[in-house]
């Protein structure tokens, strides 16, 4: 048994405890719940967001920057290469 199967199954065992119903029928409760599983997503955002505004700032490149520059240069190649054929 994983432990995902585990905990899914603890999870259902709780869920007909009448206290645990009573908790999870608590819209202050589930708001809190839907809040909290979404911090990990908000913080990788807002550090992303940090670390491109803190390159612009250095005058540094960042990785999508340099992505995107490698891709055009490749193209470029391409086009020297067959424009030398012609």
């Amino acid at each position: 048994m994983s432990l995902k199967d585990k905990l899914l199954a603890e999870g259902m065992k709780l869920s007909t405890n009448p206290a645990v119903s009573k908790l999870l029928a608590d819209e202050r409760f589930m708001r809190l719940m839907v809040t909290a599983m979404s911090v990990p997503g908000r913080l990788s955002t807002f550090t992303a967001d940090q670390k491109e505004r803190f390159a612009t700032e250095m005058g540094l490149a960042t990785s999508d920057e340099i992505r995107d520059l490698k891709r055009r240069i490749l193209a470029l190649e391409d086009t020297v290469r067959r424009l030398e054929r012609k």
